[in-house]
């Protein structure tokens, strides 16, 4: 029932936000009398702030129409390359009648972006995908929101996570580098594992950026949310069925708006002081801070429900059983054996602040993956990045990237030096992680 009185409440406070947002531009409008009056600017920040509380927050666009290569401005075109009914694989197409520029990028790297299915949508992501666009072709996997998955789609487990991921690397073809953010480290180490184990044509590097890949290490309150609570508890907590207003009707979900509620949970004070500070901006005629808060919070609160299986499957495979590390994890009857990935280099990435997915964690994928040769496996730790901050931001731009960039290019066959910041992982470091201690 809780996921029906959301519902109501929600459709309850859409003329409310639709009034706030219509009486906050009467009294900031030059044109209206009532901008003119008393305390106006303060009526009209304090009605925009209720706008943006009591609003919905749909799925936002990536609106990436062009990107720079060599210096050249470039179209860029978002097309679905493959749909399958929980995602769909986007490809963002550069066109240019520039023929340095077309040259250019006829011989640059493919990228396969694997976006997190854990709350929010792809387009979190989108600054990720602008910088790669700059040196590479760029796919990404665009998940769905469950709710709008009719039951007749079936169920949607982690097993089926990872196939998708291997039907979207046979799609691009062997020469793809892959790049996971955060959740998909996991499914993506399984299914490159599971192509190598059947002697396929596995991906030319593997990117893993702050996951938990050994969720045992410097555990975060996520963590410690996911092993301190029995399976049984997520089942009777966390898990409704999708009201009879969505496609999704009757299928079990792991809510957005309660997910939406825990990410805010994490750091509540954070919060309350920049919705202060927004409304202070309004006030000052800020426009520049104030756009930037709407931009941050129309992404951060356009949330995504989760199928229950998935979710569920994730919490005991990842978090509960430590499956990957410990060896036992089977998917559709096949054992996922890191160890046997030999043709793909591997960089790992951590932020120094990271409060997701804690130190150490997405580094354990080096003890896992013992057929790497030290040559090919390489860490970088990204000093002041929180755990968004490795893949958007300033610091993903001016930091990462670089790194990232050198990588691909390195073993996508020119040479690249990576910098001195990328530490190489030297045989005596590749151990398991549970040698290494919890």
């Amino acid at each position: 029932m809780l996921y029906q009185i959301y519902e109501a409440q929600r459709a309850l406070m859409a003329p409310f936000s639709e009034f706030a947002s219509a009486t906050s531009k009467l009294y900031s409008h030059p044109l209206s009398a009532f901008s003119h009056t008393p305390m106006a600017q303060r009526v009209s920040a304090g009605l925009d702030l209720m706008h943006r509380l009591a609003k919905e927050y749909e799925k936002p666009r990536f609106d990436i129409t062009s990107a720079q290569v060599g210096g050249v401005d470039i179209a860029v075109q978002e097309q679905v390359a493959l749909s399958k009914p929980f995602c769909r694989l986007l490809r963002f197409k550069r066109f240019t009648d520039n023929l340095k520029a077309l040259d250019l990028m006829k011989g640059q790297p493919t990228v396969l972006v694997v976006a997190p299915l854990s709350g929010h949508h792809s387009t979190l992501l989108r600054d990720t995908v602008k910088a790669l666009l700059q040196d590479h072709k760029v796919f990404i996997t665009d998940w769905t929101d469950a709710r709008m998955v009719p039951l007749t789609e079936g169920a949607f487990h982690l097993d089926d996570y990872v196939e998708y991921v291997q039907d979207f690397i046979r799609h691009i073809g062997p020469k793809v580098h892959v790049i996971s953010v955060c959740q998909p480290t996991v499914p993506v180490l399984a299914a490159v594992s599971l192509m190598a184990s059947r002697g396929e044509a596995t991906p030319l590097t593997m990117t893993m950026m702050g996951g938990p890949i050994d969720a045992r290490l410097s555990p975060t309150s996520v963590n410690n949310l996911a092993t301190n609570k029995p399976y049984a508890w997520f089942e009777n907590n966390v898990i409704y069925r999708v009201p009879q207003n969505f496609p999704g009707s009757g299928r079990a979900v792991y809510p957005g708006f309660l997910q939406h509620t825990g990410f805010v949970a994490m750091n509540p004070d954070r919060h309350a002081t920049s919705h202060y500070d927004y409304f202070q901006d309004l006030i000052k005629g800020d426009d520049e801070s104030a756009e930037s808060h709407r931009q941050f919070y129309d992404e951060y609160n356009a949330v995504l429900d989760m199928p229950a299986e998935y979710y569920l499957d994730t919490i005991k495979t990842v978090f509960q059983d430590f499956a990957l590390v410990n060896g036992t994890w089977v998917v559709k009857g096949e054992a996922v054996r890191p160890q046997d990935i030999t043709g793909t280099a591997l960089l790992t990435i951590e932020g120094e602040l990271d409060d997701i997915s804690g130190a150490g964690q997405t580094r354990a994928a080096h003890g896992l993956c013992a057929g790497i040769p030290a040559s090919r496996a390489f860490h970088y730790d990204a000093v002041g990045a929180g755990h968004y901050g490795i893949f958007s931001g300033r610091r993903w731009r001016e930091k990462v990237y670089p790194e990232v960039k050198a990588f691909i290019t390195r073993f996508n066959g020119a040479e690249e030096a990576l910098s001195d910041k990328v530490t190489p992982i030297t045989t005596s470091a590749k151990t398991s992680p549970k040698a290494r201690g919890r």
